[in-house]
């Protein structure tokens, strides 16, 4: 040690540290999108973060066809509806391979403009020839193309070029996006043998990527498939080994409300950490999956609440003005044939009059085989994802350090106070957390593993509401006042 003659200062860490709180109604979005038009396209199967409109515009597209581009629906609903950001999208239609080609044909040319009437269309693989097809000619020299607001490919012959200005006809060729192309197993994702991450597997890399934990796994348009939902539903539980977050899913908005309870059972939508909802939600001439329009309900609900998930997003507006089957058809569902959806664990929406269109339900999936409030309750389990969530982000740090008395204090210590601001705040209804030698066995101790007992009460939403109506008596007594 050099030698010191004086006063010297040495500084110790803060033993109560401040919490690290988990983010909260944040969707991770995988699905199709029209690529094609981007202006600043990410590559496919690379997850975007995005803030705004334009930002998720820029880098996936835009079109109004959500059936074949189902990241669309999201967008405009997230941003649009509920006006909600950020979220993480992530789009596995690949131009390169999911597309068809479309041999050059005759279009018509008028005042030098040309229109391809067709969607899909990828820019770089316009072919223009002359009517015969003898002449091949050169984008920027010969012409210009650009996407109309319809989506549509606008052909400009430059009159600097050889086309020329009197000119009627072209032969066209170019290969499209082919949305069809797309199954549930892109969605779904994987590993390649190359080592590259796709599908849903990329909730992995969301964290380590941009420090943002997602909360909500949403995939528009695909999740009322079985396969795609139940790997929703395993992701939802393992997000790098550690955090977990709720998969928003559709029950088959084919099916009857009568059939949606058996077609749930049977088709295993009925995890904890799995909110099914059913069925379309219509605004206007727009058809929304529940699910899409749940994701910005949530964000808004828990924005509302201080950004903590202890509000349940039932009996909460929904942007719409009706519901309907995949066939087109509406429903009307009463609040008997709601509740009846509810007691299946399956949200639905109820049009209440003048308070406009709600979101009805407080169920996870896993109810009515599990009844234990923890895993059956949308905000006590969304609590609990995000109490655990928070906790493994702000003691990441403590990990390695040396296990002492200092140690269990600052963590005990830390956790007490900051589960107390949560219980003063209406979040919580009581929290502790306790270092109990029966939880600390020798053999763990000497391994390394300490444990802390979290004792957390959300409370509960009030579902039911009784008044008692009784005739009283006394009160005819008024008939012979004064």
């Amino acid at each position: 040690m050099a030698f010191k003659h004086g006063v010297s200062i040495i500084e110790q860490a803060t033993s109560v540290l401040a919490p690290t709180q988990a983010s909260s109604g944040i969707p991770f979005a995988v699905g199709t999108a029209p690529v094609n038009m981007a202006s600043a396209a990410v590559p496919v199967n690379t997850p975007v973060l995005v803030h705004t409109y334009a930002e998720a515009v820029s880098a996936l597209g835009y079109s109004d066809d959500w059936e074949d581009y189902g990241l669309c629906e999201l967008i405009y609903s997230h941003f649009a509806l509920y006006a909600m950001a950020p979220m993480i999208l992530v789009n596995v239609l690949d131009p390169f391979t999911h597309k068809t080609t479309v041999e050059p044909a005759a279009i018509t040319v008028a005042n030098r403009v040309a229109t391809l009437a067709v969607s899909g269309v990828i820019l770089p693989t316009l072919i223009v020839k002359s009517s015969d097809g003898a002449t091949a000619y050169v984008n920027g020299t010969d012409y210009t193309a650009a996407f109309n607001d319809d989506g549509h490919v606008v052909i400009t012959t430059k009159a600097s070029g050889a086309i020329g200005v009197a000119i009627t006809s072209l032969q066209v060729g170019y290969d499209k996006l082919n949305p069809a192309a797309v199954d549930e197993d892109d969605v779904i994702g994987g590993v390649t043998l190359e080592g590259a991450y796709t599908g849903f597997e990329l909730v992995n890399q969301v964290y380590p990527r941009f420090g943002i934990l997602p909360d909500l796994l949403v995939a528009p348009g695909w999740s009322h498939k079985p396969t795609v939902a139940a790997v929703m539903k395993a992701k939802s539980g393992n997000i790098n080994g550690n955090f977990k977050a709720m998969a928003l899913t559709d029950i088959d908005p084919a099916q009857p409300y009568t059939d949606a309870g058996v077609w749930k059972s049977e088709n295993n939508y009925t995890g904890p950490l799995q909110i099914p909802a059913y069925p379309l939600l219509t605004l206007g001439d727009k058809v929304f999956h529940y699910s899409t329009q749940l994701a910005g309900l949530i964000a808004a609900t828990d924005a509302a609440n201080g950004g903590i998930p202890s509000a349940s997003p039932s009996n909460k507006s929904l942007q719409a003005d009706g519901t309907a089957l995949a066939s087109g058809k509406d429903i009307f569902l009463g609040i008997d044939q709601a509740s009846y959806l509810n007691s299946l664990g399956i949200m639905t929406a109820l049009n209440l009059g003048v308070s406009g269109w709600k979101s009805w339900g407080n169920y996870t999936g896993a109810f009515p085989g599990v009844t234990d409030p923890k895993d059956s309750f949308i905000p006590i389990r969304r609590m609990f994802n995000w109490v655990g969530n928070s906790l493994i982000l702000t003691y990441m740090q403590k990990v390695d350090d040396p296990m002492n008395k200092r140690l269990i204090a600052a963590v005990t210590d830390s956790v007490n106070i900051w589960l107390n601001g949560l219980t003063a705040s209406g979040a919580l209804l009581g929290g502790r957390v306790e270092f109990l030698e029966s939880e600390n066995p020798v053999t763990s101790l000497m391994s390394g593993k300490i444990a802390f007992h979290v004792f957390i009460t959300p409370p509960g939403p009030a579902q039911e509401i009784d008044f008692l109506l009784e005739y009283d008596t006394t009160y005819l007594a008024a008939l012979f006042a004064a």
